[in-house]
């Protein structure tokens, strides 16, 4: 078989890894997006003092999960003064990220919401203009530094918009560890799950290929040994550089793979009860497992490879990580009964996500039920 890897973000890695960021903005003048609690953690003093002049500006007014009647205003707003700017820092977790890819795309008209009747319409396009983007991320766990993919919330129609155009792949992913030393155990937990679900995903999946697999098996066997040693001690610089790293991989792997059907369970999960991401995306991970298991020999050695032998027994194994680290994995566990759990999977394997995971078909919701 021919096999295509592609990914065109130049990623930096390593502790002070952000004191490279003037060399790499070079002239260009960038707005800085981050999350509110960066100026108290003394994050943007510390952009603002390398970046001198080259800071057009700062939006720091980032929410979780950034939803469409939010964005619509620091959008058009975005655009109206800082036309003429090139570049824009992302500095913080997923939502910040996520936020600057919706801000770097331009509208012809200025508005936001021609942006989202084309993301409607389900068809790749040009965008009238778009900004160079530097992620920057402070958490462990996102991917999104070195994937073209942004997710935008619209919670009063009860659906998600999935960003995702050439112009919008970062030009560089800074990974600096010591960004992630303050991190409240709970943020350590949900990015370091959310990047566990993204290796896993990238196995499990119709678009595998021996370099994704590459990266989503070393990034799964690291995750499993270091976020528990990680939750027991959060101030270690050694287990903070490991999991930055392995989260690289996470997302290195899915970039060309896109994510399966624990993250098309983990959108309606996040909609319609408010459960965070990481956690809405790797509690059904060993219900996903125990599905892929046997639809591919192939599949099922890369998972070995991942998960450890015997495989027949690594969904138990599975289960019992996340619940060892405070994580239930049964749907009641949310509020879903049995029905309710069921009519979630079916929907979910029709989706663009749940139809890339090997075990999709139109018997698997049966099979389930």
């Amino acid at each position: 078989m021919i096999h295509e890897y592609f990914n065109p973000v130049r990623s930096v890695y390593g502790e002070g890894a952000l004191l490279s960021l003037p060399a790499l903005l070079g002239r260009r003048r960038a707005v800085l997006v981050t999350f509110p609690e960066a100026a108290s953690l003394g994050l943007v003093s510390q952009v603002r003092e390398l970046l001198g002049d080259r800071l057009a500006g700062v939006i720091d007014d980032v929410r979780p999960n950034p939803d469409v009647a939010e964005l619509r205003g620091q959008h058009e707003r975005f655009w109206r003064e800082h036309r003429d700017t090139a570049a824009i820092v992302a500095l913080g977790g997923g939502s910040a990220i996520d936020t600057a890819k919706a801000l770097m795309v331009g509208t012809a008209s200025g508005r936001f919401d021609e942006l989202i009747a084309l993301l409607q319409r389900g068809e790749p396009f040009e965008p009238h203009a778009a900004k160079a983007l530097i992620a920057v991320p402070t958490t462990s766990g996102t991917g999104s530094e070195v994937t073209p993919w942004a997710t935008i919330w619209d919670r009063e129609q009860q659906r998600k918009h999935s960003l995702h155009l050439r112009a919008t792949w970062p030009e560089i992913a800074l990974i600096d560890p010591l960004l992630m030393q303050s991190l409240p155990p709970s943020v350590t937990l949900q990015s370091g799950l959310d990047a566990l679900s993204h290796a896993l995903e990238a196995i499990w999946n119709r678009n595998a290929n021996p370099l994704s697999d590459t990266y989503a098996v070393s990034a799964a066997r690291e995750i499993l040994s270091t976020l528990p040693a990680l939750m027991r001690r959060p101030v270690s610089r050694e287990l903070r550089a490991r999991m930055a790293l392995a989260a690289l991989k996470a997302g290195m792997a899915f970039s060309n793979t896109r994510t399966a059907l624990a993250h098309a369970i983990s959108y309606e999960m996040t909609l319609r009860l408010g459960l965070p991401h990481g956690i809405a995306c790797a509690f059904p991970l060993p219900l996903v497992l125990r599905m892929a298991l046997g639809r591919s020999a192939e599949r099922d050695a890369v998972l070995g490879r991942a998960l450890g032998q015997p495989l027949a027994d690594a969904p138990q194994r599975l289960a019992a990580f996340l619940e060892g680290l405070g994580v239930p994995t049964r749907f009641a566990s949310y509020g879903l009964d049995d029905r309710e759990a069921q009519d979630l999977i079916a929907r979910a394997l029709t989706g663009a996500r749940g139809l890339n995971f090997i075990g999709a078909s139109a018997d698997t919701a049966e099979e389930i039920a």
